[in-house]
This record gives C-alpha cells, structure tokens and sequence, in this order.
C-alpha cells in the first residue's frame, strides 16, 4: 500500500466515523457503530468499510440495512470532506470479529474457573 492509499484510508475511517456520529439521523441505526478497518483500491475508487455493531441480533439486522440506505448520503459527505479526484465507491461490510473475540475469551475465562 503506498503512502498516499494509507493517507487516504485512515481519513476515511475518520471522516465516515464523523458523519455516523453527527450526520446520519437515521432511527434504524441501533446500537453503537464502529469503523474497525478501511481497505481502499489502488486507484481510490472503491472502499471496503468494515463496521461493528454492538446491539442484540435484531437491532444489528435494523443497522445493517439502514447503513445500506444512507451509503449514497454517507458518500457524499465524504466528498465533501475529503478532497479527491473521485470519491470512492463505498461498500459497508459487518465486522463481527470482536463480538468472536469476547466470546472466545469469555470461553476461557469459564475453562479456567472450571466451569465448563
């Protein structure tokens, strides 16, 4: 990854980070919404987001389809914000990584007090 793709994921991260936080006033977004990790292209035409959510099942399935909905607005803020020559692409993808991480350590926490 060059200096300018990491340049421009990390302002990614935080400039879409903003905009969840102050911009976006959809009621579907439950829960507390995390950017994890940016994977920008080469060009800078396209973005993988990856997202947690910390909600019940039902409330992460609301979260999942309104963020599909306000991807175009959430785009065009990032425009916006970020001076590029083309705006990227942005495709939200659900990161359940940390939800796997507290189960497994919650695992062993039983394993070792003899719990299971």
């Amino acid at each position: 990854m060059t200096l300018r793709n990491e340049r421009v994921r990390k302002a990614l991260m935080r400039e879409i980070s903003d905009i969840l936080l102050r911009e976006v006033k959809d009621p579907h977004i439950i829960g507390i919404v995390s950017i994890t990790d940016v994977e920008v292209s080469h060009d800078n035409s396209y973005a993988k987001v990856f997202y947690s959510v910390m909600a019940d099942d039902d409330k992460k399935q609301q979260t999942v389809e309104a963020l599909k909905k306000v991807t175009p607005k959430i785009r065009h803020e990032v425009g916006k914000r970020i001076r590029l020559r083309h705006t990227p692409e942005l495709n939200f993808i659900l990161d359940e990584s940390l939800e796997r991480g507290l189960r497994i350590t919650k695992l062993i926490d039983q394993i070792s007090k003899g719990e299971i």
